[in-house]
Formats: C-alpha cells, sequence, structure tokens
C-alpha cells in the first residue's frame, strides 16, 4: 500500500504543449507543478536564459550567454544545453561532466528542471536525477537529494533550500517554502512555510519571499 503511495505522489499527470514549450503537469503534495521538457536547442536556449536572469537580473543573447564569466551559470549553461539530444549533444554533455568534476555538482541533464534555477554556491550538490524541481528554486552548497529507492523528491516552486539540507526518498516540499541550513526533510513539507531541524519540521508559516531574488516570471514564454 505505501509502494503504492510513493509511486502516484511522483506520476506524471499529463503532457501539455504551451507556446510551442511542451511541460509536464507533475504532482507534488497537493498541488500540481508544470515543469518544462527541451525538445530543441531552442527551448534550452529559453531555459538557460531563465537561470541567467536569476544570477544576474539581465535578460541576455546566447552570445552574452555563451561568453558569461559567472562560474556557477556555466554549469547552467552546459546542463542546459544537453537536456536535449540534438546534434551536439556528445559536446555539450562532455562539457557539462568536465564542470561537475570541477566543482563537485552532481546533476545530470536528465533531471527535470523548470525556468529560473540557481545553485548559490559552485561547490558539493548532488540532486538523484530522478527529482523534480519546479521554477524559481535555490540550491545551496553541501546538498543532496537523495534517493535509494528510485525516487527523489518533488520540489515545488520558489523554494529555498538551505546549505547542508538533505531530502531522504519521495518527500515533497511545498512551493514558496523555505529549508533551514542543516536540516533533514523525511516527511512531506507544506507550501508557505519555514521548515528546520533533524527531522525537518514547521517552525514557522512565515514566508521569506526576499531569499528567491529575480524571479523568473515569464514562465510561458
Amino acid at each position: 500500500m505505501q509502494q503504492q503511495f510513493t509511486q502516484q505522489k511522483c506520476v506524471t499527470l499529463q503532457k501539455i504543449t504551451d507556446n510551442k514549450v511542451k511541460y509536464e503537469e507533475i504532482r507534488c503534495g497537493k498541488e500540481v507543478l508544470k515543469v518544462p521538457r527541451a525538445e530543441s536547442y531552442g527551448d534550452c536556449i529559453k531555459l538557460m536564459r531563465s537561470d541567467f536572469y536569476r544570477y544576474t537580473g539581465q535578460k541576455a543573447s546566447f552570445i552574452k550567454m555563451l561568453f558569461s564569466r559567472h562560474k556557477t551559470f556555466r554549469l547552467n549553461f552546459w546542463l542546459r544545453l544537453s537536456s536535449y539530444r540534438g546534434w551536439a549533444y556528445y559536446f555539450t554533455k562532455y562539457m557539462l561532466n568536465r564542470i561537475r568534476q570541477h566543482t563537485n555538482i552532481d546533476i545530470i541533464e536528465t533531471t527535470r528542471i523548470g525556468f529560473g534555477f540557481l545553485l548559490n554556491h559552485n561547490m558539493c550538490i548532488v540532486i538523484n536525477p530522478t527529482a523534480v524541481i519546479g521554477n524559481n528554486c535555490n540550491f545551496s552548497q553541501f546538498t543532496t537529494i537523495g534517493a535509494n529507492c528510485g525516487n527523489a523528491a518533488v520540489i515545488g516552486n520558489n523554494v529555498y533550500i538551505g546549505p547542508n539540507v538533505c531530502t531522504v526518498e519521495n518527500v515533497s516540499i511545498g512551493s514558496n517554502s523555505t529549508i533551514g541550513a542543516g536540516a533533514v526533510v523525511i516527511k512531506d513539507i507544506p507550501q508557505n512555510v519555514t521548515a528546520a531541524g533533524v527531522p525537518a519540521k514547521v517552525i514557522s508559516n512565515k514566508m521569506h519571499s526576499d531569499f528567491i531574488q529575480h524571479p523568473w516570471n515569464d514562465i510561458c514564454a
């Protein structure tokens, strides 16, 4: 019974098309996330541009992003380009793997990640490829989104995850929530709260929207 519930919680409800970008609707607790899927290099650039905006507050051309000196964004750049298996796939994946080795950031190109993905520091982050990440999420250093049984966490929109956080198996973290430093998340966290501790518990109903700087709101562009 528990296994059936776990599988249901991460189930993809349907694929939809919106402004030529394909999305999946994925359940996250009581809400449904709309997560984009790159099916062309144009889609990759849209996702990449949203990430660049999160880092800098600026919209940029492909050339500006290609030659950006922002160290953390470099991983985003090759991660997004690798998410589409086009003619340049093997080169983009090679570049992604080089940056992963230098930074100890373990994120692979098949991970489902929404618009505006921001890594606060360029070091030591592990995200299981079965995880689902919504729009405008922040990940801090030494964070692990892990799973031993095949299904990792589903993380909503506008979620801030502090340093040294670990999520265990198929939990959901609701949109607009904050996970404090050092937390170990073993149960679902609802929307619009702050959680901390080992194991993580809700400690406040206050949102920290100021932690999500330069949110990308044009998610259907």
